[in-house]
């Protein structure tokens, strides 16, 4: 591996730390603007309640705005929840390490991921919370698959690995896959230099770069066929004009 991640986080918003996670924590006043005091209260929030049970008037009420101020930013619970990865999306694109330009691409998107994790620390009292009510309800779990989708295609990105076309759909739905089983191992990790989450992630891209090559050779299946398929009907049809011709 050719990072060790730093305990230096990036902070996109004020927040709630990962300590703090009791019922003071609701009482918080708002510091920033209320587009960022709406994320950040739904995300207090969260560390308090099921994401289900959590209601507008609760959000407006711990942002310190009106409901009609919520309506306007936001329109609904998912959206805040698409801002606030769209925060932590920006703070791995703007924290991006030079050094790591000729390294392997398995090492830069290793390093990629790594600074997601680091950025998102404070978050996860909140998204134990999340993935509990994911678990329970098939809806909110395909919904986050989608936000998990469009930002691991901005990770792909960042690690200057292709994210376009049907094949760069495939690799971000493998990649917010992969990501999302270690992050059962993240969330748990106390271990200020995340060992076991270098270990999970490192082990999780090995196996899914076997498996990436291994798709790449599928993909690659329908276009030989078709280049086939095209040989055999010239042919076809030279054989057609020859017996006219005769």
């Amino acid at each position: 591996m050719a990072r060790k991640p730093s305990n230096d986080k990036p902070a996109p918003q004020a927040k709630p730390t990962a300590s703090s996670t009791t019922a003071s924590t609701v009482s918080m006043p708002p510091t920033g603007t209320d587009r960022e005091n709406v994320v950040a209260a739904l995300m207090a929030l969260l560390a308090e309640k099921p994401f289900e049970r959590i209601g507008f008037n609760d959000i407006a009420d711990q942002a310190g705005i009106t409901l009609a101020a919520l309506r306007d930013l936001f329109p609904s619970k998912l959206a805040i929840l698409a801002e606030r990865t769209k925060q932590i999306d920006r703070a791995v694109l703007s924290g991006a390490d030079a050094d790591m330009a000729e390294e392997p691409a398995r090492e830069r998107l290793f390093d990629v991921l790594m600074r997601r994790f680091e950025a998102m620390v404070d978050d996860r009292p909140a998204l134990r919370s999340l993935l509990r009510s994911a678990a329970r309800d098939p809806g909110l779990a395909l919904a986050l698959n989608g936000l998990a989708v469009n930002s691991q295609q901005w990770m792909l990105s960042a690690a200057g690995i292709g994210a376009s076309g049907p094949k760069g759909m495939l690799r971000a739905q493998g990649l917010a896959l992969l990501y999302a089983k270690v992050a059962r191992v993240w969330i748990h990790d106390d271990d200020p230099g995340f060992a076991r989450t270098m270990a999970a992630l490192d082990r999780e891209l090995a196996n899914g770069q076997r498996l990436s090559g291994l798709l790449d050779n599928l993909l690659c299946i329908p276009e030989a066929l078709c280049r086939a398929g095209r040989r055999r009907r010239t042919r076809r049809d030279e054989a057609d004009d020859a017996t006219i011709a005769a």
